[in-house]
């Protein structure tokens, strides 16, 4: 089980990593392509490459992005939430509180990812194609019912984990990801921090 939640932990952050960076070349590129059609010595070779399917990509991406992106913010603990009186709560009804949101996140999300399935069943059905790029369009909303699923699992993982251990997903903002800040900085003398 552990090695299934690592292979997934890994392959949704490469997806959102891959959708990011693949939508911000795009886009870069796009600009590029549209400032240089209007220098002259460049528009015989840059008036015959079409980018006009590089916008609609982009949203694309981008949605898929945010889709699987919330899943990584459950997981990880990034999301905003206002817990001001759950914190003012005694320890039992705190923890009581906390399981309940999460399960109606778990609830909230599953009932999204079906209907989402549901419409992208009906979708597969028809012959309807996106504007620019001419895809299925079934393939563009398959993001709604994969991304809300795996949100929908997130949440029950967190509410499982907050349920044995007490402890939630905590994201720390000054913490890099393979950085040691101590040993980056080197030695310092004690009583120097």
């Amino acid at each position: 089980m552990r090695l299934f939640l690592k292979i997934l932990d890994q392959l949704e952050e490469i997806l959102i990593t891959f959708l990011i960076a693949g939508a911000t070349v795009i886009i870069f590129l796009a600009v590029l392509h549209r400032y240089g059609s209007g220098v002259s010595f460049l528009y015989p070779y840059l008036h015959q490459i079409h980018m006009s399917w590089a916008q609609e990509l982009c949203i694309f991406m981008f949605v898929w992005m945010a889709k699987f992106g919330a899943a990584y913010g459950v997981r990880t603990g990034i999301h905003v939430g206002v817990d001001v009186l759950v914190l003012k709560l005694p320890p039992k009804s705190r923890k009581a509180t906390i399981l309940f949101g999460l399960l109606c996140g778990a609830l909230f999300t599953g009932v999204v990812g079906t209907m989402g399935a549901k419409f992208v069943y009906g979708l597969s059905l028809t012959d309807q194609t996106t504007p620019d790029l001419e895809w299925p369009s079934w393939i563009v909303y398959l993001c709604v019912p994969l991304g809300s699923y795996l949100m929908c699992f997130r949440f029950l993982q967190v509410a499982f984990a907050y349920f044995r251990t007490g402890e939630l997903p905590h994201h720390d903002h000054s913490h890099v990801e393979g950085i040691d800040v101590d040993n980056a900085i080197g030695p310092t003398p004690e009583g120097q921090r």
